[in-house]
Protein backbone atom coordinates (compact mmCIF):
# COMPACT_ATOMS: atom_id res chain seq x y z
CA UNK A 1 0.00 0.00 0.00
CA UNK A 2 1.28 3.21 -0.87
CA UNK A 3 1.10 6.24 1.85
CA UNK A 4 0.87 9.64 1.49
CA UNK A 5 2.92 11.95 3.38
CA UNK A 6 1.72 15.19 4.56
CA UNK A 7 4.34 17.20 6.61
CA UNK A 8 2.70 20.40 8.60
CA UNK A 9 5.08 23.46 8.94
CA UNK A 10 3.80 26.88 10.73
CA UNK A 11 4.02 30.14 8.87
CA UNK A 12 4.17 33.55 9.24
CA UNK A 13 2.86 34.71 6.52
CA UNK A 14 0.91 32.48 4.42
CA UNK A 15 -0.02 34.62 1.08
CA UNK A 16 3.79 35.41 1.01
CA UNK A 17 4.94 32.02 1.48
CA UNK A 18 2.24 30.71 -1.51
CA UNK A 19 4.09 33.57 -3.37
CA UNK A 20 7.36 32.08 -2.63
CA UNK A 21 6.49 28.51 -3.66
CA UNK A 22 4.48 29.10 -6.64
CA UNK A 23 8.03 31.21 -7.81
CA UNK A 24 9.88 27.67 -7.37
CA UNK A 25 7.50 26.02 -9.47
CA UNK A 26 5.12 24.36 -6.73
CA UNK A 27 1.35 24.56 -6.96
CA UNK A 28 -1.46 24.21 -4.25
CA UNK A 29 -4.50 21.84 -3.67
CA UNK A 30 -7.33 24.92 -3.26
CA UNK A 31 -9.46 21.95 -2.14
CA UNK A 32 -7.46 22.34 0.87
CA UNK A 33 -6.41 25.88 1.40
CA UNK A 34 -7.86 28.04 3.61
CA UNK A 35 -6.88 32.12 5.00
CA UNK A 36 -5.46 29.51 7.37
CA UNK A 37 -3.59 26.96 5.80
CA UNK A 38 -2.55 25.72 2.60
CA UNK A 39 -1.47 22.42 1.00
CA UNK A 40 1.67 22.60 -1.38
CA UNK A 41 1.73 19.99 -3.42
CA UNK A 42 4.81 18.26 -3.38
CA UNK A 43 3.88 15.30 -5.50
CA UNK A 44 1.13 13.03 -5.90
CA UNK A 45 2.08 11.78 -2.54
CA UNK A 46 3.60 14.01 -0.73
CA UNK A 47 2.43 17.50 0.64
CA UNK A 48 3.18 20.26 3.07
CA UNK A 49 0.45 21.78 4.89
CA UNK A 50 1.48 25.05 5.95
CA UNK A 51 -0.45 26.65 9.24
CA UNK A 52 -0.16 30.16 10.11
CA UNK A 53 1.45 30.39 13.32
CA UNK A 54 -1.88 30.64 15.69
CA UNK A 55 -3.14 27.81 13.74
CA UNK A 56 -0.14 25.74 13.87
CA UNK A 57 -0.18 26.51 17.58
CA UNK A 58 -3.97 25.12 18.53
CA UNK A 59 -3.02 22.01 16.07
CA UNK A 60 -0.28 21.24 18.06
CA UNK A 61 -0.96 22.55 21.16
CA UNK A 62 2.92 23.31 21.52
CA UNK A 63 5.05 26.30 21.28
CA UNK A 64 6.77 27.27 17.89
CA UNK A 65 10.32 25.79 17.51
CA UNK A 66 12.74 29.51 17.11
CA UNK A 67 14.23 28.74 13.39
CA UNK A 68 16.89 31.31 14.09
CA UNK A 69 17.95 29.44 16.60
CA UNK A 70 16.83 25.81 16.86
CA UNK A 71 16.05 23.14 13.57
CA UNK A 72 13.14 21.50 13.93
CA UNK A 73 12.77 19.02 10.36
CA UNK A 74 14.74 19.19 7.42
CA UNK A 75 12.66 18.02 4.71
CA UNK A 76 14.47 16.98 1.38
CA UNK A 77 12.65 16.69 -2.33
CA UNK A 78 14.32 15.26 -5.03
CA UNK A 79 14.95 16.64 -7.87
CA UNK A 80 15.99 14.71 -11.59
CA UNK A 81 19.24 16.39 -11.92
CA UNK A 82 22.38 18.67 -10.07
CA UNK A 83 21.51 20.97 -13.01
CA UNK A 84 17.76 20.59 -11.38
CA UNK A 85 18.84 21.03 -7.94
CA UNK A 86 20.99 24.09 -8.98
CA UNK A 87 18.64 25.77 -10.92
CA UNK A 88 15.79 25.26 -7.57
CA UNK A 89 18.12 26.61 -5.58
CA UNK A 90 18.59 29.68 -7.30
CA UNK A 91 14.97 30.13 -7.43
CA UNK A 92 14.67 29.92 -4.00
CA UNK A 93 17.07 32.97 -3.66
CA UNK A 94 15.45 35.10 -6.11
CA UNK A 95 12.39 34.31 -4.23
CA UNK A 96 14.08 35.80 -0.56
CA UNK A 97 14.78 32.39 0.72
CA UNK A 98 18.31 31.69 1.68
CA UNK A 99 20.71 29.12 -0.07
CA UNK A 100 22.54 27.13 3.15
CA UNK A 101 26.41 26.84 2.02
CA UNK A 102 28.06 24.95 -1.37
CA UNK A 103 26.56 21.98 -2.74
CA UNK A 104 27.10 18.86 -1.39
CA UNK A 105 28.27 16.06 -3.74
CA UNK A 106 28.61 12.37 -3.00
CA UNK A 107 29.28 11.30 -6.73
CA UNK A 108 25.91 9.19 -6.61
CA UNK A 109 24.39 12.01 -4.31
CA UNK A 110 24.24 15.55 -5.03
CA UNK A 111 22.38 17.84 -2.66
CA UNK A 112 21.93 21.60 -1.87
CA UNK A 113 19.70 22.87 1.32
CA UNK A 114 18.32 26.07 1.97
CA UNK A 115 15.78 27.75 3.98
CA UNK A 116 12.08 29.35 3.52
CA UNK A 117 10.92 32.50 4.41
CA UNK A 118 10.30 30.91 7.73
CA UNK A 119 13.51 29.48 8.17
CA UNK A 120 12.48 26.11 7.60
CA UNK A 121 15.02 23.88 6.22
CA UNK A 122 14.35 22.17 3.04
CA UNK A 123 17.20 20.51 0.76
CA UNK A 124 17.35 19.78 -2.93
CA UNK A 125 18.63 15.83 -3.59
CA UNK A 126 19.50 14.65 -7.10
CA UNK A 127 20.34 10.58 -6.60
CA UNK A 128 22.15 8.76 -9.49
CA UNK A 129 21.17 5.60 -8.67
CA UNK A 130 23.23 3.83 -11.00
CA UNK A 131 25.99 5.34 -9.10
CA UNK A 132 25.22 4.46 -5.61
CA UNK A 133 27.92 2.05 -3.47
CA UNK A 134 27.42 -1.26 -3.83
CA UNK A 135 26.12 -1.38 -7.59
Amino acid sequence: MSRKTFVNLPVKDLAKTIEFFNALGFSFNQQFTSPQTACLIISEDAYAMLHVEPSFKEFTGKDLTDTSKSAEVIVGLSAESREEVDALVNKVVAAGGQALGEAQDQGFMYMRGFRDLDGHQWSFIYMDMSATPGQ
